[in-house]
């Protein structure tokens, strides 16, 4: 089982998203953009819930980037 590091910058960086209920733009390997908010992070995966209000369930490894939305 793999360990969640929360002392990682980058697992911070979305918990700081979490917390502040910040919208955020993320690109996946598939080259499509998602806009929404993320609701939860574990080490595989994080919850997004995108701007028609679908929780969608994103693996890892298929982030490109998460940005804050401007």
């Amino acid at each position: 089982m793999t360990e969640f590091d929360t002392g990682l910058p980058s697992v911070r960086q979305v918990q700081t998203f979490i917390k502040d209920q910040q919208k955020i733009i993320i690109q996946l390997t598939t080259a499509e953009t998602i806009t929404g908010q993320v609701l939860w992070q574990d080490p595989q995966c994080l919850c997004v819930v995108d701007e028609s209000n679908q929780s969608l369930l994103i693996w890892r490894q298929a982030l490109i980037y998460i940005k804050p939305a401007p």
